[in-house]
């Protein structure tokens, strides 16, 4: 008999992050054998406990699915709908298998969205240590001077907390494109209202090796079993 962290067991079978995982239980929406669960740092047993995650039970035998959405803006990447956000990004694909996004994009972000089911892959990507790369297209209502640019690229006091330095190349007038290593929460859009310039839109368009390419507002594709192989690198 081994028992094993709820969060941990969730993020290792590609249900979510432990951080999300955490969000999930403390929502209600974990039950164990039967009983809802909301305290954190429960432990349960892979082989005789049976877990559900909104009613959905957890299955190891499962079929790795691997996905890449160009999200719209108005869908919120939670897995439940609510009143108040009723279109989430999973009512965009049908694959038989419960998947789950690999970090979040705002309701009103758009673009490049990955969603699996291989926990090993989300930790992956959004452990920091990894400092996986994220690029993003951002636009501002007005022009932005270069020295602003200089400031967001040598990081930005965020709560106390400095943020990685970035990449950040100017593409238009009030267009720049941004790459970062870290996954603070609406980060880019919490840095440029900081330095004096509101985003006006703002797109994923790649993480680590994935591209965003032409898939189409709101479509979604399977990622190649090449593509696969280089985010697990």
């Amino acid at each position: 008999m081994t028992f094993v962290r709820l969060n941990k067991y969730l993020s290792e079978q590609g249900i979510a992050s432990r951080r999300e995982a955490d969000r999930l239980i403390a929502a209600g929406m974990v039950k164990v054998n039967g009983k809802t669960v909301t305290e954190m740092g429960i432990k349960v047993d892979p082989e005789t406990d049976k877990v559900e995650v909104d009613e959905v039970r957890v299955k190891e035998d499962r079929r790795l699915v691997y996905i890449v959405l160009n999200k719209p803006k108005g869908y919120v990447c939670s897995m439940k709908p609510t009143r108040e956000d009723p279109d989430i990004v999973t009512d965009l694909i049908d694959v038989g298998e419960r998947v789950y996004p690999v970090g979040r994009l705002d309701k009103e972000t758009t673009g490049l969205l990955l969603l699996t089911n291989d926990g090993t892959l989300v930790n992956r990507i959004i452990h920091p240590s990894a400092e996986s790369e994220k690029e993003y297209e951002v636009t501002f209502y007005v022009q932005i001077p270069e020295g602003v640019l200089d400031r967001l690229r040598a990081g930005v006091k965020l709560a106390g907390e400095s943020t990685l330095p970035t990449r950040v190349k100017k593409v238009g007038p009030a267009k720049i494109r941004i790459v970062l290593r870290e996954g603070k929460n609406r980060q880019i859009r919490r840095v440029c209202q900081k330095v004096g310039f509101p985003v006006k839109t703002l797109k994923r368009t790649r993480i680590k090796n994935l591209h965003l390419g032409d898939l189409p507002l709101g479509r979604w594709r399977h990622l190649t079993e090449g593509e696969v192989s280089a985010l697990k690198s």
